[in-house]
């Protein structure tokens, strides 16, 4: 039973990690570090929280809709006006965590935590675990069996010579920026959905750690969703474990995902120097 449980917890915490790596995974095939992953998670999250009191799909409507139009902001900055990518990534995320507090005090009288959302209770978020499944095998096709992901991997690779085949780099890259913020924001959107609050910075780095998930597994959906999956194992192990009444200090058990991170980029770093 024991291990079933962590099995389950697995799944559960893995649906955020899987849907915003695979929103990384089309930015960056398409040239674009999404650096904004974080943010996009927070103020999807935040979104769901402001529309959870009109009931279920306004919580969802909102959500999405936060989560895209700050993707799409990002892809202004960084396509249209070709801002530096880490400058405006960690300047939409310092706008989500300063945004969501001010809302969260206007909405709700509290810059920490919104009240139990009672639209939700009762609400099976796990149907968001079979979008993630379904959207890493759609992923996958487009990638691989359609022409725009056939463009898309062109611009992301050399755009020079999609620009000679009258493939537009600024518009492609766009679609790619606001496909990447429709599947981070149901990740922020599950998040609420889960826990039946809003929590000040409740992304909890997600969006950072997708980044590396995205990297280790190559850039290809699949193996980004792979490697997302290992990393909420180390996240519910380390909450397995504390359940345990184990005496390990807490804050050793929440650093593991972060420690996880590390050493899988160490040695995707490794295996590539010894190919190379």
């Amino acid at each position: 039973m024991l291990l079933l449980g962590l099995l389950w917890a697995v799944l559960r915490i893995s649906v955020p990690y899987v849907l915003t790596t695979l929103g990384g995974t089309v930015c960056e095939r398409s040239g674009v570090i999404n650096i904004a992953l974080e943010g996009i998670l927070l103020l999807s999250a935040l979104g769901t929280a402001l529309g959870a009191p009109h009931g279920v799909m306004s919580a969802l409507f909102w959500g999405v809709f936060a989560g895209v139009a700050t993707s799409l902001l990002y892809g202004l900055l960084v396509v249209v006006f070709r801002g530096d990518q880490i400058v405006c990534g960690v300047a939409i995320f310092m706008l989500a965590d300063g945004l969501s507090r001010y809302l969260l005090k206007v909405v709700f009288g509290s810059t920490s935590n919104s009240p139990r959302l009672l639209a939700l209770e009762g609400q099976q978020p796990m149907w968001f675990l079979a979008i993630a499944v379904m959207a890493t095998v759609m992923l996958h096709a487009l990638f691989y069996h359609t022409p725009f992901g056939l463009r898309l991997r062109a611009v992301g690779d050399k755009p020079e010579a999609a620009e000679a085949l009258s493939v537009s780099v600024v518009r492609v890259r766009l679609w790619a920026v606001g496909l990447s913020g429709l599947l981070t924001s149901l990740g922020g959107v599950y998040l609420v959905f889960d826990q039946r609050q809003f929590v000040a910075l409740m992304s909890g780095g997600r969006g950072f750690l997708s980044l590396a998930a995205m990297i280790f597994g190559g850039h290809r959906p699949v193996w980004g969703a792979a490697a997302a999956l290992l990393f909420a194992s180390a996240e519910a192990t380390g909450i397995f474990l504390q359940a345990q009444g184990l005496r390990i200090p807490n804050w050793l058990l929440q650093a593991v995902p972060y420690a996880l991170t590390l050493l899988t980029l160490l040695l995707r770093g490794l295996f590539r120097a010894r190919r190379a």
